[in-house]
């Protein structure tokens, strides 16, 4: 028997269902353990829908500020914690892009002329073709899309955040990757 006890940093963390049971429960002190565990992926996931660090910013926020107020709906049959949260920021970033008026940007200065910056130029008409083809698929195929290829998300985990089956996920990816082809062939990139 040993007379020492444990600091509390050498104890395990508490799992992600444990502290939103806690949660539920109104415990604010297990809440602010999540949002330190997932705020910065749910901004990742903002960031890669809405594109404006800002707008990410207030997106992955008003998410965990969601998931405070509607906790005890949280369900453990239906999904991990992760996957709950996940989707909350991508329903918000989704919305917030529907909301949003498009709008055309310019990166960066123009480069000065020669072969390296013909190849500079036409790299970024590719990347702003790129992204208006993006900015132009509905908001599922755009997610799908960008949460698969752009966060190297696992199939299982994008369909479970996106909400639908496997099968379902590989068609919304099909038809977003059939519509940029075309977009990108359209605009000869």
């Amino acid at each position: 028997m040993s007379l020492v006890t444990p600091h509390q940093s050498d104890l395990p963390e508490p799992p992600d269902e444990a502290l939103m049971l806690r949660a539920a429960a109104g415990d604010r002190a297990a809440f602010d353990v999540l949002c330190a565990r997932h705020l910065p992926r749910l901004y990742v996931v903002a960031l890669r829908v809405c594109a404006d660090p800002a707008t990410a910013e207030e997106v992955a926020q008003d998410a965990m500020v969601r998931a405070w107020r509607n906790a005890a709906r949280f369900d453990p049959a239906r999904g991990r914690p992760t996957a709950w949260l996940n989707r909350i920021a991508l329903n918000l970033a989704i919305d917030r892009q529907r909301a949003a008026r498009p709008l055309e940007r310019l990166s960066g200065d123009v480069p000065a002329t020669g072969p390296d910056a013909l190849q500079a130029i036409e790299s970024r008409d590719r990347a702003a073709a790129l992204a208006s083809g993006l900015a132009a698929l509905p908001p599922r195929q755009r997610a799908a899309l960008l949460l698969t290829y752009a966060e190297d998300g696992a199939g299982k985990d994008v369909a479970r955040t996106l909400g639908v089956s496997l099968r379902a996920l590989e068609g919304l990816l099909r038809r977003g990757r059939v519509f940029l082809k075309a977009w990108m062939l359209a605009r000869e990139m």
